[in-house]
């Protein structure tokens, strides 16, 4: 695996700048919940304030261990496989290329699943692993007895693992290296090309609740009597 750290780092070169606008731009646009809701981003970037108001948002928290985040946000520490919020008490998680650097993707989706409260919005930041400029960078700044490649998910993959856990895609988009295109219509449109380098999904969790049906007693069939209706004799 590569060290978050290097993500961090390349953003601050000309492609992730470019790249960098791009996602701020989906992110500004798709944290629509009121100011007064709990927003917690796990992964901190560095760069918050490009696409929240940390100021506005008075319960955003970040949730890191080794990074920072803007200086504005709030900072908090725990274990991406057991976070540190009660179950349904988040109204919105951001995820920004968690999943491209943590081992044990299922549970950490698991876990924003129990934390998001139902109708709670997901946003998820990746890296697309069918690119080549993105396996060559993985190549060329693995750590030491890592794999050759990088354990990434693809956009369609992790809308299946969603879907398990009963969230609904309602946004998809796709990033690349044109600095002319970074608004969230253009993005909108990239995102089945397998060209992008990065990939963005807007989700929302649904709750579904059966409804029991009371066994139907069996129909037993009879003779039913009518009311006799007394005629009146001219």
């Amino acid at each position: 695996m590569m060290h978050r750290k290097v993500l961090i780092d390349w953003f601050s070169t000309s492609k992730g700048q470019v790249l960098k606008q791009q996602e701020a731009a989906f992110l500004t646009r798709s944290i629509t919940v009121s100011c007064k809701q709990v927003v917690v981003q796990i992964g901190a970037l560095g760069w918050e304030n490009e696409f929240i108001d940390c100021s506005l948002y008075e319960q955003f928290y970040v949730m890191d261990d080794e990074q920072l985040p803007w200086p504005e946000s709030k900072l908090l520490q725990g274990a991406t496989d057991a976070l540190p919020f009660k179950s349904e008490s988040v109204d919105m998680i951001i995820l920004p290329h968690l999943l491209d650097f943590d081992r044990n993707k299922h549970q950490v989706l698991r876990e924003v699943e129990r934390i998001l409260k139902p109708e709670g919005k997901l946003i998820i930041l990746g890296f697309n692993p069918w690119n080549i400029y993105i396996n060559l960078q993985y190549i060329r700044r693995r750590e030491k007895g890592a794999l050759w490649h990088p354990n990434l998910v693809s956009r369609t993959r992790l809308e299946d693992w969603l879907s398990l856990l009963n969230f609904e895609v309602e946004l998809a988009a796709g990033f690349d290296f044109d600095a002319m295109r970074t608004s969230a219509g253009h993005a909108e449109r990239r995102k089945k090309q397998i060209i992008t380098i990065a990939y963005a999904i807007k989700a929302t969790k649904r709750c579904y609740h059966l409804i029991p049906l009371t066994p139907v007693n069996e129909y037993q069939a009879g003779v039913a009597m009518a009311k006799l209706i007394d005629l009146p004799v001219r």
